[in-house]
Parts: C-alpha cells; structure tokens; sequence
C-alpha cells in the first residue's frame, strides 16, 4: 500500500505506525505526486489533491500542524464510521491521534481536588466510547474500509492478547511496625469514632497474636510466580497527608520489598510530591534501589496523580522508562483508547518519546469506592472489559492494592471480585 501526503510529519507518522504497523500491514509514505501516479497496486491518497486510481480521505489538519487543537472535536461520521470531527472534517486518523495523544487534557481546567484530569470531562466518556478500545476500533474499521474499497485482504495480524496482575502498594502494614505516636494517634481516632474491631485487631497485631490483615504478600508472591507479567509498585516517599507507608528504612519494609522482587519485577509507585518535582522522584527511586539491588525503570503515579506533559516529562528526565498510570479512578474503561503498550507522544516536541506507555482498564477503588458495585456488577463489569481487550488485542492489565485482596473490612465481599480476573483468564485458556 502507498500512501500520498502533502507532508510527511511526526504525528502522521505515528498514527501511521499504530494503525498499520503494528498490524504488521506493509505500507510506504510519498509526497511525490509524479511518484504517487506511476506507481501501480493499492494506493491510498490522505490529501486534498486529487488524483486517479486511489482511494481518497480527505484529512483534518490535526496531523499537519504542531499546534494543540484548542477546539474539542465534535461527532462526526466518515463511511458509517462513527468517529471525531475537526472543523466539520471527520477523520480517522486524527481521530486517533487526538485520543491517543492525549490531547485534551493538555492545559485542561476540568480536573478533581487532586488536580486529576475528570474521567467525564474526557470526549470518550461523554459520547460512551470509554468502555471499549476506540483507537482499535477505528483502527479496524479504517482496514475493514479499505479492504472493501480494494476487494482484497490487508492481512492485519491481530495485535497479541496477554493478562497482567499489577499492585500498588500504599500501605504495607495495617498495623505492624507502624511507630509509637501512629499507633497511638490511630488508637485515639478509633476510639472517637467507635472503632472498636480495628483497635481490637490492631492490639492482636501488636502483641503477635494475629498476622497483618495487610501482609498479603504470599498470595501476590504465589501469583508472580504463576503470572510472570505481574508487576508491583511499592509507595516509597515522605510521610504526607496522601502518602503513608513506613519508612523505606523499616527493616521488614524491605524485607517485603525483597521478598516479592525475587519473583516479580518491582516498580517506584510515585508519590504525590512527584509529579511536579524530579528531584523527589530521584530520591525515591535510590531508596527503592538500594533495597532491590537495580535502578527500577517503571513507575505508576500514586493516586495515579499524572498531569501532561509535566509528569512524563519528569518520569524520562528520571530515566523511567514504562509507565503504568494511564487509567482513570473515578471510571473503567480505556483513557487512551487502546489497551496495547504505546510510546508517549509529546505535543510540546511533537516528537515520540522514549516512555511506554501501559495502560490498565480498572482499578479496585474504582468499583468499589467511586462506582459503589455490587460484588455481581463489579465481575460483569470486568467480564465485559476482559472481552473487549480480547477481541482487539492488548494487555488486560487490572490495579489492586496488597490491602484490598486481604478481604479485610469493607474489602470482604470482593475477595470473589478480584478471583473473577483469573476465572476469565483460566475459562479462556482452557477454551483455547
């Protein structure tokens, strides 16, 4: 397939390379109109130029310019393909561009208390495209089209389908190993507030009578060990109003922190004093590899605090390179359209970086605390999420925390929850 642009750019070359490349789908690019006219087989003509014996799709400017697109797209159709509109064009590539790239939250005000880019501000919540891998689905629909227009097979190979256990860990211990004055000021606030089973369970804890409802790590040790992708990040920061682990100088901190980077590949889980600041991200990624004996090269945002461009921007400076932020709190769904691993594409530079990006499709807290599921609804829901990565390839990669699989307290109807992830994963493999 050749394909005629009036200019070849970055951003048209990676839209380009996600939609075919990765597809394994041969094509080669040309600004030569001479060239374009006297070459023979399938040719695809992306300008408003016209020519004979091409297909033609007249392009937005999206792909064109270095600027960010201050004017949100509206819905438009291109072929019964239902994607965006810039200036009343409807394209497809820069569709994916857009979504991708993402470029609506650059300089956005539509963010949360925690200045976290809002889920429902996004252009694929507000026109019900979160819930499914849109960037895949247009990227097929472009190929189904122009198959159809030719007569002939492309030969897309499927992107490859893999699953992915991932677990922040914000809070090693509920109460083991906590200081004096933490276990004190958390006796009082329980006593306040008529806590009396957690100060019960904390007295148990601290006098060696019960084991940590938090201490999880066997079981995500055992699944390493069966899920080689597992990945863990581990919360190594200050102490702060949102960041509250023990030390990384506690000794059974880094015990736990060994003990599970024998068997998987352990990340710095970010902590909200990073996203702005890179000497901070220094500081915690040298604590974290001091105890596991190598520099980590991934990151995951705790309370996925990611602002563009400014914490990716931080993130390569730190030599970070694979991220695993890229998923919403307050929703599920697919924030950049796709769940296969992509590179990061800096507007600012308009150039491709050197980070990969990985996003998950759910997070715990998001069922349970944002969405307030039903144990029933919240496996429907990643039932349906699971076959959504499944049909268009990706990474069925899904956020829980060491506390939240323990089933302690409000955690306790949602053990089958998290089991369901695996219950699809075994269910499908057997199918195979």
């Amino acid at each position: 397939m050749l394909i005629y642009v009036e200019y070849i750019t970055e951003r048209l070359l990676y839209t380009l390379s996600f939609v075919f490349g990765d597809r394994k789908i041969a094509y080669e690019l040309t600004n030569d109109g001479v060239a374009f006219i006297a070459a023979k087989g399938l040719k695809l003509n992306y300008s408003e130029r016209e020519f004979e014996d091409s297909f033609q799709i007249f392009p937005a400017k999206v792909l064109f310019e270095d600027e960010l697109q201050k004017v949100v797209p509206e819905i438009g159709t291109y072929r019964e393909i239902s994607c965006l509109a810039f200036d009343e064009t409807p394209d497809v590539l820069a569709s994916i561009f857009y979504v991708l790239s993402r470029m609506e939250e650059y300089n956005s005000l539509h963010t949360d208390g925690l200045g976290r880019y809002k889920a429902t501000a996004s252009i694929l919540h507000k026109n019900n495209w979160l819930q499914v891998p849109i960037c895949d689905v247009w990227s097929n629909a472009l190929i189904a089209l122009l198959e159809k227009e030719w007569q002939t097979s492309l030969k897309a190979q499927q992107p490859r389908f893999s699953f992915q256990p991932t677990f922040d860990i914000d809070n090693t211990f509920a109460y083991a190993h906590k200081n004096t004055l933490r276990t004190f000021l958390a006796n009082t606030k329980d006593l306040i507030y008529g806590r009396t089973a957690r100060r019960q369970d904390r007295q148990m804890v601290r006098q060696g009578r019960s084991q940590d409802p938090y201490d999880t790590f066997e079981q995500i040790e055992a699944l390493a060990q069966h899920f080689e992708d597992t990945k863990v990040f581990w919360l190594l920061g200050n102490y702060t109003k949102l960041d509250k682990n023990i030390s990384h100088l506690n000794l059974a901190q880094q015990e736990k922190i060994k003990q599970i980077a024998a068997v998987a590949e352990i990340g710095v889980h970010g902590s909200s004093l990073t996203p702005y600041n890179s000497q901070q991200l220094e500081i915690e990624i040298q604590r974290l590899a001091q105890i596991i004996g190598y520099r980590p090269n991934s990151n995951r945002q705790h309370f996925l605090l990611l602002h563009l461009p400014n914490t990716y921007d931080n993130l390569i400076k730190a030599g970070i390179t694979h991220d695993y932020t890229m998923g919403y709190a307050e929703q599920t769904g697919f924030r950049a359209g796709t769940a296969r691993c992509f590179k990061w594409f800096d507007l600012h530079k308009n150039e491709v970086s050197t980070l990969n990006v990985h996003p998950f499709v759910y997070m715990d807290g998001t069922l349970l605390e944002y969405l307030q599921l039903a144990p029933s609804e919240a496996k429907a829901r990643i039932a349906e999420l699971y076959q959504e990565v499944k049909k268009y390839g990706g990474t069925f990669s899904f956020l829980w925390h060491n506390e939240t699989i323990s089933g302690y307290q409000q955690w306790e109807n949602y053990q089958e929850v998290f089991k369901e992830n695996f219950i699809l994963n075994t269910a499908k493999s057997n199918s195979n």
